[in-house]
């Protein structure tokens, strides 16, 4: 039996690895945490990121680094504030590529 999800280097490797990719990034309780509040809030400053989650301002920004880095959240600059909120596209580029792979579909089997 084969199937192409198993077939090295296709198309349907490589969004796998995105998806393991992304699973990495997003295997950290602070980083959903910080999602979390993004998700309640439009736009938040970092100070108040860390603030309200109780972590450290280097840990708050170490864990907002990855996260933008992967496109799950985005910054803008206000002034001498950076302002966070969350990478919309990404995340919905992310669960589509969970439903291509988890949902059965005739495009995904193609």
């Amino acid at each position: 039996m084969t199937n192409k999800c198993c077939q090295k280097n296709s198309r349907k490797q490589r969004e796998l690895q995105k998806v393991k990719n992304d699973f990495d990034i997003l295997n950290d309780v602070n980083r959903l945490r910080i999602l979390c509040l993004l998700k309640a809030h439009k736009e938040i400053c970092v100070c108040e990121i860390y603030s309200a989650l109780d972590l450290p301002q280097n840990l708050v920004s170490y864990h907002l680094g990855k996260l933008k880095e992967a496109g799950f959240v985005i910054s803008r600059k206000e002034g001498s504030n950076v302002m966070y909120q969350q990478g919309d596209k990404k995340i919905n580029n992310f669960f589509n590529l969970i439903k291509l792979i988890l949902i059965k579909t005739n495009d995904y089997e193609k």
